[in-house]
């Protein structure tokens, strides 16, 4: 029995070294680690900026009266759509049919005087010729008579005048649009030179939104244009509303200010957005995103695969030669969605590594796989036996 122990013991342990052996050649074959990467390459990448803006009514029109007189009826109601055109106010136009009336009375007068003036000038005309009356007689005549027209042209001139008073009798409203509160009450008393509106209109469909930019980012942006780097984008804008909502309808940019604020030190860019439901109302603060620009030959690499050390600096681990993993500084200053933008470090064709840097090493040695493929099943110690 004691000689059976001394062959078994020898046995066991010969077999736990070759077993260990055996599994030796596994674990150097896993300590090999997995890299998730990405191919860099060029493409046109809009770049957006998001920026603060207000609404602003596409119209606004303040109603005043262009004559005076006793406000008889209001003809709308407060916080309504108006039409062009429409009523809005009476004046009371009692004085004014007169001033017609009386118009109308010097206008016949006139015409009245002129026939007389006219006949007596034709009959001086052959008279004077055969010398049976003075020529001045007739030239008398006859400026008379031209007098009297004239007379008729300056009195149909006053009856105008007044019928377009007593048509501003009823106020119209100047545009289209939603009208707000009344400022003055039946009864009031109104000039035609007055400062106070009577009420005011506005339009809102579609609607102006008025957004800041710094001139800083102004001047960057006309220096990439001017680089020949990007190129201008599209004139498209989305806006996200104050509780933080998106706006469903996109709008456009329609110029920006030629000047800036001294004050702030920012320019204006206006953009229109058509306004169906009357979502927007003015003085509404919004945020503006859009794109100036395209970058061309621009290159994106994802977020997860760009690490900053201390000092703010940007780089990112490739699958270099013999897929051996080598850092590399870039320079990328802002980021485009969930990527940051590289302007410099990087070429195309590059393999960038954005997963699994925490088992990666520089210089060491990587088994590289595209990014979000499915790693492959580590060997048991069973199934390496078998």
């Amino acid at each position: 029995m004691k000689a059976k122990a001394g062959i078994v013991l020898p046995m066991a342990m010969l077999a736990l070294v070759l077993s260990g052996c055996a599994g030796g050649g596994d674990d150097r074959e896993t300590r090999v680690p997995e890299a998730g990467y990405v191919v860099v390459k060029t493409e046109a990448v809009p770049l957006f900026s998001e920026l603060a803006g207000r609404t602003a009514a596409f119209e606004t029109s303040e109603v005043r009266p262009q004559v005076s007189g006793i406000i008889k009826a209001r003809q709308f109601a407060e916080g309504g759509m108006v039409g062009a055109g429409q009523t809005l106010y009476q004046i009371d136009p009692s004085l004014y049919r007169a001033a017609v009336s009386q118009a109308e009375a010097n206008l016949a007068n006139a015409q009245a005087v002129y026939g007389a003036a006219k006949a007596r000038a034709d009959r001086y005309r052959p008279l004077a010729e055969i010398e049976a009356v003075a020529k001045q007689d007739y030239t008398d005549a006859l400026a008379a008579a031209r007098q009297a027209e004239a007379a008729i042209a300056q009195s149909r001139a006053q009856l105008e005048a007044a019928r377009i008073n007593l048509r501003f009798t009823s106020v119209p409203a100047p545009i289209a649009g939603r009208i707000g509160r009344s400022l003055v009450t039946t009864g009031a008393l109104v000039t035609a030179n007055q400062t106070q509106a009577l009420a005011t209109i506005q339009r809102l469909d579609p609607i102006f939104v008025d957004i800041q930019q710094s001139s800083t980012e102004l001047l960057a942006l006309r220096r990439s244009l001017a680089s020949g780097g990007a190129t201008p984008s599209s004139a498209e804008v989305r806006l996200k509303l104050e509780d933080g909502s998106d706006y469903p309808l996109p709008g456009r940019l329609e110029f920006s200010e030629v000047t800036v604020n001294q004050s702030t030190g920012a320019v204006t860019l206006r953009a229109r957005f058509p306004n169906p439901s009357g979502l927007l109302l003015p003085g509404m603060y919004v945020r503006a995103s859009l794109s100036q620009m395209t970058a061309q030959n621009a290159m994106l690499v994802p977020q997860q695969g760009v690490s900053r050390d201390p000092t703010g600096k940007a780089t990112v681990v490739l699958v270099g030669p013999d897929d051996k993993a080598v850092s590399r500084p870039i320079v990328a200053d802002r980021t485009v969605g969930d990527a940051w933008l590289v302007t410099a470090g990087l070429k195309a064709g590059d393999r960038v590594i954005v997963e699994g840097l925490g088992r990666i090493k520089q210089g060491e040695k990587v088994k590289p796989v595209p990014a979000g493929s499915k790693a492959a099943p580590a060997a048991t110690g069973r199934g390496a036996g078998s």
